[in-house]
């Protein structure tokens, strides 16, 4: 039996387990050439999504394909691993959430082409990277949570530095990348000097100090901290669907989701993304693909939306009952990759008005 793949089987659940472990440390370099790794019966997934959010989907994946998938879980590191590795790395797919992410790993020149008409076909084009190097698998919507008995018919992301907020907002850290990627959104959008003056607003209307995470935001309008606050819709559909009687199901149930949307450009609200790419050496790139494909299957976008409350990428899947609850959603057709090139003025403009402070 070839070494290496004696050495892929060590990358499965116990080491997986012991990555997450040690918050994703990089493990020993494979010692054998990588192009014996190739196996028409397996692939390697290097994913920072958790466990319980992914494993549906891969167990979903073998069943239907016969294809094992050997999973590390790389809580943090994920370019800094890959990169260590080189040309030896089994990774055959790169997976994690927030576009910027993805980005670092195609300009750090971690990933490979694909075309795909599967992949072209269900997706969007704003949602996928034009040379193939990347795809958007689920979005992660920035919506308005609000107590449930205020009186609300829409909302824009441009309304949270109306003064009538005063102390009324909640919001997790500004430099937090769901954010820095919204904030960086409105920049591509309106500007830099008008952002500006739209944060030093929201800060104005702050609550108490940006923090926390955004199950927090529900937590606090329900202490009657504040009114209302931006956080991930996901978020909503694991609290609603918490036991009853459970201070997450009480957090869920005490506010109402909006969906904001920018004032200019046609509107749309803002999403972030979990997605993928071909990792650049990889060893099995037929069974890369082939993963890609099927998460973008209606079986995997439903699965998307049923396990994780997240919205499908591709048009027609059915949602979540949670989920579709929210109503209808325009995306915002700004490109992501766009958005993404801002990410670094928005860091900066988060320490400029000392939002966080």
């Amino acid at each position: 039996m070839p070494a290496f793949p004696r050495l892929v089987r060590l990358f499965t659940p116990v080491a997986a387990l012991l990555l997450v472990a040690c918050g994703g440390s990089p493990a020993p370099a494979p010692t054998a050439d990588a192009e014996a790794a190739a196996d028409p019966g397996e692939l390697n997934l290097y994913t920072t999504r958790e466990p319980g959010l992914i494993q549906p989907l891969l167990d979903a994946f073998t069943a239907q394909t016969g294809t094992r998938v050997n999973t590390v879980f790389v809580r943090d590191g994920l370019l800094e691993r890959v990169r260590a590795e080189g040309e030896r790395s089994p990774a055959d797919v790169l997976m994690t959430v927030d576009t910027g992410n993805l980005l670092d790993l195609v300009d750090a020149g971690q990933t490979r082409p694909v075309q795909s008409q599967v992949l072209a076909d269900a997706i969007p084009a704003h949602l996928r990277g034009a040379d193939g190097q990347w795809f958007a698998l689920s979005l992660r919507d920035r919506i308005l949570y609000a107590d449930k008995d205020l009186a609300l018919d829409g909302f824009t992301y441009e309304q949270l530095a109306d003064p009538k907020w005063k102390g009324k907002v909640c919001i997790r850290s500004g430099q937090h990348p769901y954010n820095t990627s919204l904030i960086a959104a409105m920049i591509a959008h309106h500007g830099a000097e008008a952002t500006e003056t739209w944060l030093r607003g929201v800060k104005a209307n702050l609550a108490r100090k940006a923090a926390g995470g955004d199950r927090d935001v529900a937590r606090d309008i329900l202490a009657g901290i504040c009114e209302i606050g931006i956080a991930n819709a996901y978020y909503v559909g694991r609290m609603k669907n918490e036991a009853e009687g459970s201070e997450q199901r009480q957090w869920g149930d005490a506010i109402q989701v909006i969906r904001p949307t920018f004032a200019i450009d046609g509107g749309g609200t803002h999403v972030n993304i979990s997605g993928a790419a071909v990792a650049l050496h990889s060893p099995n790139r037929d069974n890369a693909v082939k993963l890609l494909e099927y998460l973008v299957s209606d079986e995997a976008q439903s699965l998307y939306a049923k396990a994780n409350y997240e919205y499908p990428v591709k048009a027609g899947v059915e949602l979540d009952p949670v989920v579709a609850s929210f109503g209808p959603m325009q995306v915002d057709a700004l490109p992501l990759a766009r958005i993404a090139e801002h990410r670094r003025q928005a860091s900066e403009l988060v320490d400029r008005v000392g939002f966080d402070n």
